[in-house]
Order: structure tokens, then C-alpha cells, then sequence
């Protein structure tokens, strides 16, 4: 993604918003009812109630609903686990999403806008079954030791892979006269949590989930002119973090799947 405007060294802004409501979101008018706004945007009451945690099917005046359920993409999730975990097809979710390519990247909030499944969104939709069983198995255990979780937080924090010292830099979407398009297509101003660095691809591959020191899991999915070599820029969701984040040197790990 091109970079139009530098907030200061090494700290860069890509991207203007393109909409300032998402088409997931109605703003309720004075003659609206919930039986309208359903059956207009193909969905239903029950949906619409469930979805927005109403406890009465009255609704008021500039009051923000949300029509569909998302989903928000988290560490080891793909397209498919989320399709499967949702019954709807792959397709559809490319369609909904306006994805032209099965890539999603970490904190992407993706439409569901026919699930039939009961899907508890705190687990990862991963396109491992018995892996998601598991998940929730453990979540409904009575209590996990000390020790347990210790480990398991030492897996998360030191994933298996190629390991690449770097010179990090941030960016953020948050700039006027900007797309906010990353290179490989992802809209950062539809999803401003999105974990995303920019990379050389002869460095790291686009399209890696990757582990950031003092950032996190993210997907290497946008390029820049300055990024060449041992470098990345990391998109955060305002100039102020990206200010903060400054120049700093991280490991990043290619993460094995």
C-alpha cells in the first residue's frame, strides 16, 4: 500500500475511511420497527433481537443496530474452520465480505449474514474440528493448574518458526486523502483493529501469519517503498499509537502451521 503522508520518521499513515457507517449498521428512524428493518435486509426478528442483546422488540429513534453477525478473525483461524463452524460456504463468505481471495488477516471483522449455527464466538473458528472441540471442552472444564496455563502462555508467546530480527515502524489508515487499502486488498478503515504489518517479501512471504515482539499474532499483508530488508511497518488504528510505537528493533517469527 502506498504510503501518502509521513507522520514522522519511519512512522507512516496509509488510508482515508471510505464510509463512515458500516453497511452492517442501521440507524433506526422515527417510523422504523424491528419488522421492517428485518425484513428489508433479509433477515429476522429473532436474529436481530439475538444479535443486538435487545430485551424488547422496541426500538428508538438514532438507536445504532447491528443487521448481520460478525465475526472477528483470530490467531489460527482460516476461512474454511469459519465457514464450517458458521454452516455457510466459503463463497458466501467471499461474497459477504467482498473478498477476492481466502486470505483474512487477525482482528478482521467479517459479516455473517445466514449463520445457522450456534457458534460461540470466544473460540477460534479453526478448520480443525477436533482442535475447536478441544477448545471448548477445556473452557467448560472446572479449573485448568497454575502450571498449565503458565505453559500454555509460553506456547503463545514463543510460536515455532523462522525467527528475523527487524527495524519495526508503525502506520495507521487514519488519513485524509487516503485508500486504506492494504496490497493484497484488506480494508484497514472497515477493519481499524486489524493486526497487519507491512513486509519485503523476499524477507517474509506475504500472506504469513506472523508473531510480532511487543505486537502480537498479525498477517503479513501489505508492502511499502521503504520497506525493504530487515524491516516492517505495523498498522495500528491511530496516530497517537503509531507516535508511541516510534522505531524500535523486534524479533518477528514466521509462524510454522
Amino acid at each position: 500500500m502506498k504510503k501518502l503522508a509521513s507522520i514522522v520518521a519511519g512512522v507512516f499513515m496509509a488510508g482515508a475511511a471510505l464510509t463512515s457507517v458500516s453497511a452492517a449498521e442501521h440507524t433506526v428512524e422515527k417510523e422504523d420497527n424491528l419488522w421492517d428493518i428485518a425484513t428489508e435486509n433479509n433477515t429476522t426478528v429473532t436474529k436481530l433481537v439475538e444479535i443486538n442483546e435487545l430485551n424488547t422488540t422496541t426500538i428508538q429513534p438514532k438507536q445504532e443496530l447491528n443487521l448481520y453477525e460478525t465475526y472477528k478473525v483470530q490467531h489460527g483461524d482460516t476461512l474454511i474452520g469459519i465457514s464450517d463452524a458458521y454452516s455457510v460456504s466459503v463463497e458466501d463468505l467471499k461474497k459477504w465480505n467482498d473478498l477476492e481471495s481466502e486470505m483474512i488477516v487477525i482482528g478482521q471483522e467479517l459479516e455473517i449474514k445466514d449463520a445457522d449455527a450456534d457458534y460461540d464466538k470466544a473460540e477460534t473458528a479453526s478448520a480443525n474440528t477436533q482442535e475447536l472441540e478441544q477448545g471448548q471442552a477445556k473452557t467448560e472444564q472446572a479449573a485448568e493448574t497454575e502450571s498449565s496455563n503458565s505453559k500454555e502462555q509460553s506456547s503463545k508467546d514463543n510460536p515455532e518458526g523462522k525467527t528475523v530480527t527487524v527495524e519495526a515502524t508503525a502506520y495507521t489508515a487514519d488519513c485524509d486523502g487516503c485508500s486504506g487499502v492494504t496490497s493484497t486488498g484488506v480494508d484497514l478503515n472497515a477493519n481499524p483493529d486489524a493486526k497487519v504489518i507491512a513486509v519485503d517479501p523476499s524477507v517474509i512471504p506475504i500472506g504469513s501469519e506472523v508473531y510480532v515482539e511487543g505486537y502480537g499474532y498479525a498477517t503479513a499483508a501489505d508492502v511499502g517503498s521503504a520497506i525493504q530488508g530487515n524491516k516492517i511497518d505495523v498498522h495500528v488504528s491511530t496516530k497517537a499509537e503509531a507516535y508511541d510505537w516510534g522505531v524500535r528493533t523486534v524479533d518477528v517469527t514466521i509462524v510454522n502451521k
